[in-house]
């Protein structure tokens, strides 16, 4: 089988800096680094009785790793608002607001959506305001937010665009 259905003669799979992450029904600014889509499943082992020198093996429950997000530091205020809502200015959590449905598109270098991904009850479990400071570097000034969520899936509606 093709490693492209539709754009048959493509040999190169798709960048890794080709993507849009989105929330509340818009595109967050800035986003330039999102940490892998990450699950692992626990393995069960069980025995037999009088069985003692070999294991069965059974999937058990599968569990799901924090998503990292990462952006240059501007005015928008996207990150700091839904972090807020876990921890606010008087220490208030917001319940109605706090679990957000994230999409995470990829991009082909025509900047046609190729692959999405839906990450679902996600919430900020941590939130980096700035970076580290460096007087000595060159480096942007970073902000960083970390969300716990209840598992993603691939939106399979989403299929390969032909390429011109």
């Amino acid at each position: 089988m093709a490693e492209f259905t539709v754009n048959v003669q493509r040999l190169d799979p798709y960048k890794s800096f080709r993507f849009r992450v989105k929330w509340d029904g818009k595109h967050v600014p800035g986003v330039s680094r999102v940490s892998a889509l990450r699950r692992s499943t626990a393995v069960i082992d069980s025995r037999e009785g009088g069985d003692t020198d070999s294991d069965r093996r059974s999937p058990g429950r599968t569990s799901w790793e924090p998503i990292t997000l990462e952006r240059g530091r501007t005015h928008d205020s996207a990150f700091e608002d839904w972090a807020n809502l876990v921890f606010g200015p008087n220490g208030q959590m917001s319940l109605r607001s706090l679990r957000k449905e994230v999409r995470i598109e990829l991009e082909n270098e025509e900047g046609q959506t190729v692959m999405a991904f839906d990450v679902h009850r996600a919430w900020p479990s941590a939130y980096a305001a700035i970076g580290d400071l460096d007087a000595a570097g060159e480096s942007t000034l970073t902000e960083t937010l970390v969300l716990e969520h209840e598992g993603w899936e691939r939106d399979t509606a989403v299929t390969e665009p032909a390429e011109t």
